[in-house]
């Protein structure tokens, strides 16, 4: 129990709440529903909306818009694709080249031992990026790089078949499943592990990386 707390609370922390979540999801959801019940134009059009509606309420809100405005710009993007292809599919090919592209930096950025996971944690958290540099720890995020590695291929293969072999409105489900869903998955098999291994390298802790603790180290006890 004390560790799903403390996975919830994390996760809490690194994505900032359930808006990044549902400025991005409802969207394509909004348009796998409408697609199935009145047709192409009227889903296209309805998640536009859709995402012009959380973009206008976050910024009225004084909220961050950054996830909503990505939300819109997919749509806008996607949008011109469906028009440009006239293929129902054509609406998730954003989300494809989004996935090929983390796919390829995460295959870059182990092969150059300077894992992509390391900077997507510095850029949450700001802890020191030398810190993830160290020998006895910088194993960890290039593991769990990996693991993001396959995780993308995987994802780009499955949709690759399906958008040549599979009816419209299945691609699209099987879309907004491989979307955030399998994301919060990752996300949190990535805590799990990383942390554990973190202990298991017996690295220093931020703390006692700042401060030039020699060894040996407590470690880093929470967060990845």
């Amino acid at each position: 129990m004390d560790k799903l707390q403390e996975l919830s609370e994390e996760f809490r922390n690194v994505v900032a709440g359930r808006q990044k979540i549902i400025d991005s999801i409802l969207p394509p959801l909004t348009f796998v529903i409408v697609n199935e019940l009145v047709g192409v134009d009227y889903a296209l059009w309805s998640s536009l909306g859709m995402a012009l509606a959380f973009t206008m309420f976050r910024l009225i809100k004084g909220q961050t818009v950054g996830f909503a405005v990505g939300g819109l710009g997919g749509v806008l993007a996607a949008i011109a694709i469906v028009k440009l292809l006239g293929r129902t599919e054509g609406f998730f090919v954003p989300a494809l080249v989004s996935g090929t592209l983390t796919f390829v930096l995460c295959l870059v950025s182990i092969i150059i031992k300077r894992p992509l996971v390391a900077f997507t944690s510095h850029f949450t958290r700001r802890w020191p990026l030398g810190w993830y540099w160290h020998p006895k720890v910088i194993a960890a995020y290039q593991e769990v790089t990996f693991f993001w590695t396959l995780f993308f291929a995987l994802r780009v293969s499955v949709q690759i078949v399906l958008l040549q072999d599979a009816t419209s409105n299945f691609f699209a489900i099987v879309n907004v499943i491989l979307g955030w869903p399998m994301l919060i998955v990752l996300l949190a098999g990535s805590y799990l592990y990383g942390s554990w291994r973190l202990r298991r390298l017996q690295g220093p802790s931020i703390d006692e990386y700042n401060r030039g603790d020699p060894p040996p180290w407590t470690g880093q006890i929470r967060g990845f």
